[in-house]
């Protein structure tokens, strides 16, 4: 191995502190707490036009932090070549990489790995406070389903930017992931608080949001979910040629628990709407059959999940747009049924919205049976429901079913002009307005 003469050392221990040739001539002078020393002359030291003497060698092993006698021995290197009449160059790169560093580089070598190090371990969040918010959610998702959106709207959108917040700092990357499950959801939510109050345009602004974060986790289970909400607010948008579509794309994601039922009944119930009646009757039978053959493997909470009394209320409303007689008798059936489980169901754990959604259908299909009296005391339960129960959905199930009461077979019957009278006077009692209103004048 070659040996290190003064010069490679010196430049060696200048470059392994990023200094240049006057910022060592300062360092020396104040150590020596005098002014005489140079750049210049550090400049000639790493030349090898000069030889420190042993004094400045003291000095300049105080300022490098290095041990005086290795610029001893590098000093003696250089003179004995000088004495040989060996060839003295300029200090190349491999003379240098030759020298043995500083302790002061060695810590600043040190210090930069701790710096990692604390980088590393520097995390705005940990696998509890993940799960602690995960638990937030879901409780938020069941709570979802009966109570009001008002009430709602703002724990969604706050833990949402908290979710958000947290993703744009460090975590592990099984946390980074579980983060993007979340807010996934969150987003999916915020998502059902803009179509219940009828605006689809920023429910599936929502919704992309929602999607962006299922494909970032890479989690079939929330992309299968967020296809089900964009199913909805295409529906509820008027467009259920969409709305099937986006259904039959969540299919191909396979998912636990409901989430294949609900997105065949989703399929059903939009090309029903759509007019498809062959393709609704296909997907109603695979509703049915994935219904006999779920199995329990723990079922998401609210608005997560896809309870036996929701399955039955869209498999009501499918059999009723499908319209002939045996499909109203088979929608009146599944409607009673759904509102019977729901109204056994715990408070937390009963839809308002599906609830609500049952009994309109009961009227409608009353009505075509002729059972105006039943239809009646089906009308009456909504007609009396405090207007914050009332979704945009709801509200339109309304209108359509006004409309409906408006044919030919009811003109004359002073009953069905008084019913749609009361539909359409709480329709219009609970519709939002178009815009927030103005701030005062101050």
């Amino acid at each position: 191995m070659a040996e290190t003469g003064i010069g490679a050392l010196l430049a060696q221990l200048r470059d392994d502190l990023g200094w240049s040739q006057q910022r060592v001539a300062e360092e020396y002078n104040k150590a020596e707490g005098r002014s005489a020393m140079t750049g210049k002359e550090i400049g000639r030291y790493e030349r090898e036009s000069r030889v420190p003497t042993s004094r400045t060698r003291g000095f300049l092993a105080v300022v490098f932090e290095v041990d005086p006698l290795t610029l001893d021995r590098a000093a003696g290197i250089t003179k004995r070549r000088k004495a040989e009449g060996q060839s003295l160059n300029v200090p190349t790169p491999r003379d240098r990489l030759l020298a043995p560093p500083s302790r002061r580089a060695l810590a600043a070598d040190a210090s930069a790995s701790a710096r990692f190090s604390r980088f590393i371990a520097s995390r705005n969040t940990d696998a509890c406070a993940v799960e602690q918010l995960d638990a937030e959610v879901f409780s938020l998702a069941r709570l979802y389903v009966s109570r009001p959106v008002s009430e709602m709207y703002a724990g969604i959108r706050g833990l949402r930017d908290e979710a958000f917040d947290l993703l744009r700092g460090r975590q592990r990357p099984r946390q980074t992931s579980d983060l993007y499950v979340t807010a996934g959801r969150l987003c999916g939510l915020s998502a059902h608080v803009c179509l219940d109050l009828g605006d689809y345009a920023c429910a599936m602004t929502h919704a992309r949001t929602a999607w962006a974060c299922a494909e970032e986790a890479d989690h079939n289970g929330l992309r299968a979910w967020v296809r089900a909400v964009q199913s909805l607010i295409s529906f509820w948008d008027g467009d259920p040629r969409t709305a099937a579509d986006f259904a039959r794309a969540g299919q191909s994601f396979p998912a636990p628990g409901t989430a294949g039922v609900r997105l065949v009944s989703l399929e059903a119930r939009a090309l029903s709407m759509a007019g498809d009646r062959d393709g609704a009757t296909a997907a109603l039978r695979r509703a049915e059959h994935a219904r006999d053959y779920l199995r329990n493997e723990g079922e998401m909470p609210g608005m997560f999940g896809f309870p036996h009394a929701k399955q039955l209320a869209y498999a009501g409303t499918t059999h009723l747009s499908l319209g002939d007689s045996g499909n109203v008798r088979q929608a009146i059936t599944c409607a009673a049924a759904a509102v019977d489980l729901y109204r056994g169901a715990a408070a937390d754990d009963r839809s308002t919205g599906d609830l609500r959604a049952a009994h309109l259908d009961l009227v409608r299909g009353h009505m075509l049976a002729g059972d105006v009296d039943a239809a009646e005391a089906m009308l009456t339960f909504v007609l009396d429901s405090p207007p914050a129960l009332l979704s945009a959905s709801i509200r339109r199930r309304l209108s359509g079913l006004a409309d409906d009461l408006a044919a030919t077979q009811y003109r004359g019957s002073s009953r069905v002009a008084h019913l749609r009278e009361r539909i359409k006077s709480t329709a219009a009692s609970t519709a939002l307005p178009a815009n927030d209103p103005p701030e005062p004048m101050t």
